[in-house]
């Protein structure tokens, strides 16, 4: 089954290379959709695809890369996608 999924990823999460490790993973497996910083220091990430593949995404977000610390992961799912045909940063 192919969802939406609005991942926002909580902890020292900015300035620490998280954008772009989000889109080598995304890239990775195959997940179309964007990364983007948040005002409040946040990080917000949209992707779409098959459910078991955008599971095995969130497990590696939770992890990070090295200079990270995620402190929290909170994820919406949806079945209505928008589209997305491939993965972007946003600023």
């Amino acid at each position: 089954m192919q969802i939406h999924a609005e991942i926002v990823i909580n902890g020292m999460v900015q300035g620490v290379g998280f954008r772009y490790f989000t889109q080598r993973l995304a890239r990775q497996f195959n997940l179309p959709g964007y990364v983007k910083n948040m005002p409040n220091g946040n990080v917000l990430c949209e992707v779409e695809g098959d459910e078991d593949i955008v599971r095995d995404f969130i497990k590696d977000l939770k992890i990070g890369p090295s200079f990270s610390y995620v402190s929290g992961v909170d994820i919406n799912t949806s079945p209505d996608l928008f589209g997305y045909t491939s993965f972007e940063v946003r600023f």
